[in-house]
Parts: C-alpha cells; structure tokens; sequence
C-alpha cells in the first residue's frame, strides 16, 4: 500500500527501511525522503516504527536502545 503519495513510497519499503536500521523518523526522511511535502504521511509511518519496535519487544529480540523518538 502507498504510504507516501508525494514521493510514491510503500509500506513495504518503509518496513524494509526500518528493518535495515532505520529507527526514526529523521532515519527515515533521510533514507526515504517521507514526511518533507505534505505530511500527511507522518502519522502512518510512526505507527510503522511502533508495529516494529513492539513486535520486537514481543518477540525479545530487540535492542531498546536502539529505537528513539524524532
């Protein structure tokens, strides 16, 4: 699903963002370019770095200290 109509980015591709270390959202403006134009998009990609850092927390996997608020 498209996520950020302005720049044409997927869910997918933030998740894959997120997966290769990406852990906020300033990470993923400057791998993306989300969240410049319009905005719009902000909301849905936090809540996709939130899906991630829970499922991790879930799972025991994840370094809390990796993830930080932008």
């Amino acid at each position: 699903m498209y996520v950020c109509l302005c720049k044409g980015v997927t869910d997918k591709q933030i998740r894959n963002a997120i997966n290769e270390g990406a852990c906020s959202m300033r990470d993923l403006r400057d791998t993306l370019d989300v969240a410049n134009q319009c905005g719009k998009c902000g909301r849905d990609c936090k809540s996709l770095l939130n899906e991630s850092s829970l499922a991790g927390a879930a799972s025991g996997s994840m370094n809390t200290s990796q993830f930080v608020a932008a």
